[in-house]
């Protein structure tokens, strides 16, 4: 073939369009749910290339007896990386690296400075509801997706770094409003915020429901009630996830006044959730101040 056959080739080649070009795939990542969903799109904060996607629906809360879904297969077999809370919040993971097993999973309680508390003889898996142990997630995170994608290595380590600063800035303001609080003694709707009490030195004396959206036994109901009238301010914490009627319930026999505490589990999924965190732990340590003055 002379010089002039090959030049026309490789032109009607490029010319038809693209057998000798191919439009670059953006980088997929998959969250598993609310609270990782805001990590990762601090993370990826205007890195081009990038795509975050929320996998279940926005106002889906924990993920506690969540099944996969169609819908979310579909989703899954479009990911490079999926980014999971682990610690046994999804139990659904196996099933999901069978869908796309060329994708990478980054579990973010997986990390050296976290330590589990436990229900039981299950492990918790609320840790993001800890200021210090979202920092340590988002560092999980990070360090999972620069492996994963070390062609944006960089500016994932700068947006982590830009994102724990404010976080840290956040636990500071906290422990200066919650430290000191003359009263200590709460009652939460479910086993989400251990991590938080653990924190800011809270004595959680009670929970409501122990599996969240399960109406409490007449049992455990009278316990709670026995345990509220005992303290000195009588104060108990639902959640804007599940109906308050078993609060309510403890509240008239005992006194005691209804705040709301929000685990962060729900929330818009657009650009506006980069602050979701941050806005809603201010709103928590608002509410508990006021409760327990």
């Amino acid at each position: 073939m002379s010089i002039l056959s090959v030049v026309l080739v490789c032109i009607f080649a490029i010319g038809c369009g693209g057998q000798m070009t191919q439009e670059k795939k953006d980088f997929t990542i998959v969250t598993s749910f609310y609270p990782m969903y805001i990590d990762v799109l601090n993370i990826t904060k205007g890195v081009e290339g990038v795509k975050v996607v929320n996998m279940t629906k926005p106002q889906t809360g924990c993920l506690h007896d969540y099944q996969l879904t169609t819908e979310d297969m579909k989703t899954l077999e479009q990911a490079d990386v999926f980014v999971v809370n682990g610690a046994g919040m999804e139990s659904f993971l196996e099933k999901a690296a069978q869908q796309n097993p060329k994708m990478k999973t980054i579990e973010a309680s997986n990390y050296k400075d976290i330590n589990l508390l436990k229900n039981g003889d299950e492990e918790n898996p609320h840790v993001w509801l800890s200021v210090t142990y979202s920092i340590a997630q988002v560092k999980a995170i990070t360090a999972g997706l620069c492996e994963a994608d070390p062609a944006h290595k960089d500016a994932y380590r700068k947006n982590a770094l830009d994102y724990c600063m404010k976080l840290e800035e956040l636990k500071k303001e906290m422990h200066a409003q919650l430290d000191d609080l003359p009263h200590k003694d709460i009652v939460t709707f479910h086993e989400a915020f251990p991590y938080l009490a653990k924190q800011f030195k809270l004595n959680i004396v009670s929970v409501i429901e122990r599996e969240p959206g399960t109406e409490p036994t007449p049992q455990e109901l009278e316990d709670t009630i026995k345990k509220v009238k005992a303290l000195d301010t009588k104060v108990l914490f639902t959640e804007p996830q599940y109906s308050p009627a078993a609060a309510e319930t403890i509240a008239r026999e005992t006194g005691a006044k209804i705040y709301q505490l929000d685990p962060v589990v729900t929330g818009e999924a657009n650009e506006e959730a980069i602050d979701a965190y941050i806005n809603t732990m201010k709103k928590n340590m608002a509410v508990l101040k006021e409760a327990l003055q």
